[in-house]
């Protein structure tokens, strides 16, 4: 194996350099993983305009969260994986100790252990995500497409979260890859989904993806109208999950739900923003506010397994392959709202 690899790293705000760094070596319990996949995603573009994550990564640092890969170096005490295994390893995992993973909410860990650096030829896994959050890829499985678990696990949180039925209508804002992710689930659990998205591309994706009704609109007035238009008696939705992060989608989402309905703030919203909402709406049509962060390793398995039966179209989800060379151009049309959902980039 090499000693130096390629690989991104984030030094600021919009200030992505590919560099060469030293391959890392595994430490007892870690592992070193060639990657086969990473892949771009919103929360990596929030990073790059901004410079810096408070809980996930300051710069400079390397970068990406998303992949799946093969191992090549597995360190001391390391017994559920080899040499050569194919692997996905989340980009988190829980301490298992304190108050919350105690009581089984283990996303709200009190030292959640992070890991970025999937933009490169090769990465290390802490020890730490080796043994809570690292699974093995089916052979039939494409390495691209196991490198969606981890978003996948956030969208199937959301969703479940939200207390569905079979049956259900569910409305999800916003066609960006994580509505259109949870639009897909709720439809494969046999709900009514209803996507509201903006853009052209947009409207196919969801239909692709299982949407039983689209709106297509950028007035917030016109999406509530035409939803609840859908709707019997235009009560509204049973379920409404909004995941653009923004605070007039949040006020759309309790406009939308029928007396009794849930609403999921799934999008979050930049830091101190302030929400107005409807508190009589709220109170006498007894509507259940709920906002869902982040994954369990629990979720995480599910996703990989949703994924490998099949009925999850993971290809649609892949719309666009790079090298590492490219990453900076690719960031360049995630920006300007290019058409692509994911692109896989391929060290």
């Amino acid at each position: 194996m090499a000693t130096t690899m390629k690989a991104a790293i984030l030094h600021g705000r919009e200030d992505m350099r590919i560099e060469r760094v030293p391959v890392p070596e595994a430490a007892p319990g870690e592992l070193i993983v060639r990657v086969g996949a990473a892949l771009t995603c919103g929360t990596d573009l929030k990073v790059f305009r901004r410079g810096y994550h408070a809980r996930m990564i300051v710069p400079p640092a390397l970068f990406g969260h998303e992949l799946a890969g093969t191992v090549v170096q597995a360190g001391e005490g390391v017994i559920d994986f080899a040499p050569g295994d194919r692997v996905v390893a989340l980009n988190s995992a829980p301490c298992g100790q304190c108050y919350f993973c105690g009581r089984g909410q283990e996303n709200l860990c009190d030292d959640l252990l992070f890991n970025n650096g999937a933009y490169a030829e090769f990465i290390r896994i802490p020890a730490r995500i080796v043994a809570k959050n690292t699974l093995h890829v089916p052979d039939h499985v494409p390495l691209e497409h196991a490198a969606l678990t981890e978003p996948l696990a956030c969208a199937v949180h959301g969703f479940e979260d939200s207390r569905p039925r079979s049956g259900d209508t569910v409305a999800v804002i916003g066609g960006g890859p994580l509505g259109l992710m949870i639009l897909h689930v709720a439809a494969l659990a046999g709900c009514e989904a209803i996507a509201i998205v903006k853009h052209d591309g947009q409207v196919e994706a969801a239909r692709q993806l299982g949407a039983a009704h689209v709106v297509q609109t950028t007035s917030i007035r016109r999406a509530i109208r035409e939803t609840r238009a859908l709707t019997p008696v235009n009560r509204g939705v049973d379920i409404a999950i909004e995941a653009v992060g923004v605070p007039d989608a949040w006020q759309e989402a309790v406009e939308l739900v029928r007396k009794g309905g849930t609403v999921n703030f799934f999008g979050g919203c930049a830091v101190d923003t302030q929400v107005t909402l409807d508190t009589n709406r709220i109170h006498y049509s007894d509507i259940t506010l709920r906002a869902t962060f982040h994954h369990t390793p629990a979720i995480c398995r599910r996703a990989l397994e949703l994924i490998a039966g099949g009925r999850f179209q993971a290809q649609a989800f892949i719309t666009g392959h790079a090298h590492l060379y490219e990453l900076n151009r690719v960031f360049e049309k995630l920006m300007n709202r290019g058409s692509d959902i994911k692109t896989a980039i391929v060290p």
